[in-house]
């Protein structure tokens, strides 16, 4: 157990609230304004976890905050008293108490997901399948190749998507073109790092960890998430140049190699930080092969 005096936690609290407060004004000042975004409201809405929250620093499993009972943070979820009269501290063992599956999934999924070779052959062409032969799409902006271009280059191509959550919303015409079937229950065997989704999902797995997630790395999550979430969209069928998206043209040769080589860098970056939560948090259930 390391401990941190009031002094140096409320700190690294301050730097965590200030960092968080950059990284969502943007949202923030169209949310007041009532103005949607088509790229980054995604990382608000799918993922469900407010600025609010965001900003909210914890320390991590395994810290000792002393002279923190007076705080607002001793009411929050998932911390218990430390040690040291008067401090708190997360509380790892009450998460694996209360929640044994949720911990177990976690884990499951950051380990395994990081054990495995990436594949860099999809080409973002999940975002494709999901208006394939569709006149009413789920997003108002224009396809960039119309419908009959959109459809010609999934006709082009083996769709290889190894993510069910991109997986699930393909049209019905796209899902028998993919190159495997998937189901939730499948998840766990199926999912690689060189996915985008399944690298914005580290900060799905970072949120639901809640206190033994380091702020740090939360917030370093959500950084790739947002990273990732722009190639998706620069990838993606839709026309979103008037938002200051420019095209990956994934129908070149130019376009397939640009969206691999992104792919890979956030691959690596996502993998370090799979390996970092999971020694932030060091759960304590039997290894998992």
């Amino acid at each position: 157990m390391t401990e941190l005096d009031r002094e140096e936690w409320r700190e690294r609290e301050r730097l965590h609230e200030d960092r968080a407060d950059a990284l969502t004004a943007a949202h923030r000042e169209r949310a007041q304004r009532g103005e949607k975004h088509p790229v980054w409201d995604f990382l608000f809405t799918y993922y469900s976890h407010k600025p609010s929250q965001l900003r909210r620093w914890h320390p991590g499993a395994g810290i000792e905050l002393r002279d923190a009972v007076d705080t607002p943070r001793a009411a929050w979820r998932g911390y218990r008293a430390g040690r040291r009269e008067g401090s708190l501290t997360p509380d790892a063992d009450g998460f694996a108490r209360e929640k044994p599956g949720l911990a177990r999934l976690i884990e499951i999924m950051l380990r395994r997901t990081a054990s495995r070779p990436g594949q860099f052959d999809c080409f973002g062409l999940h975002e494709w399948a999901m208006v394939y032969r569709q006149r009413v799409h789920r997003h108002p902006q224009p396809l960039r190749l119309g419908q009959a271009g959109t459809d010609r280059l999934v006709e082009a191509h083996e769709l290889r998507c190894t993510h069910f959550d991109a997986f699930r919303f393909f049209t019905p015409d796209a899902v028998p073109r993919n190159r495997r079937m998937l189901d939730r229950d499948s998840q766990q065997e199926r999912e690689q790092p060189g996915c985008l989704h399944a690298g914005m999902d580290v900060y799905k797995w970072a949120v639901k960890l809640g206190p033994l997630a380091p702020g740090a790395l939360l917030l370093d999550a959500f950084e790739l998430a947002r990273d990732i979430r722009r190639l998706d969209m620069e990838a993606a069928p839709y026309d979103l140049r008037g938002f200051g998206f420019d095209p990956v043209r994934i129908e070149t040769p130019e376009g397939k190699a640009e969206y691999v080589r992104r792919q890979r860098a956030f691959a690596d970056r996502a993998d370090r930080l799979r390996h970092a939560l999971l020694d932030a948090w060091a759960p304590t259930s039997t290894p998992v092969a």
